[in-house]
């Protein structure tokens, strides 16, 4: 008996290990008077990685700029919605070479799913989004294979700014790859 019970903790323990999730950073976002969101990157150490700056046009298309901590641009990304509430986003590399996009459904509950796909068209993952009644977001990131690799989870205060925090399954995960 005290044999199985410490094989059952050995074996617990090594699940428990496997299933660690890493803080690798988050990112704050200011919303200025015209609706434009300036939004920090920082790695898990409070280092700034980079910045987007996304602005909104009359037709509710956004396009936000990607910079790194120096920053020159490293990216961009575009997104469209149509009259269902449903996006599709387009991103391109700094030199405006299309590198991939995302389509996004939202459910009466205002949950959303993201699919994401190459430049090719093949697709690369998928996330899925959830609110809770105080407006908290919780976002859970597959791979391909549909691999939980990370999540996030996003606060807003009583001023409209944010602050997400990133959590995955490798403690090398960037921010920049989600």
């Amino acid at each position: 008996m005290k044999r199985l019970s410490l094989l059952l903790t050995v074996s617990l323990m090594t699940v428990a290990a496997f299933a660690q999730s890493h803080d690798v950073g988050s990112s704050s976002t200011r919303t200025d008077a015209f609706g434009n969101q300036k939004t920090t990157h920082r790695d898990r150490y409070g280092n700034v990685t980079g910045t987007s700056t996304t602005t909104t046009d009359a037709f509710g298309r956004t396009k936000t700029v990607h910079q790194d901590r120096n920053g020159q641009v490293i990216g961009s990304s575009y997104t469209s919605k149509d009259q269902f509430g449903n996006t599709t986003t387009q991103y391109q590399n700094r030199y405006g070479g299309t590198t991939g996009t995302s389509n996004t459904s939202t459910d009466a509950f205002g949950n959303t799913r993201t699919t994401y796909s190459s430049a090719t068209g093949q697709r690369t993952g998928s996330s899925t989004t959830s609110t809770d009644a105080f407006g908290n977001r919780k976002t859970t990131y597959q791979n391909a294979n549909g691999t939980t690799i990370g999540s996030s989870t996003q606060s807003t205060d009583a001023f409209g700014n944010q602050t997400t925090k990133q959590h995955a399954s490798s403690p090398e995960t960037s921010i920049w790859t989600w």
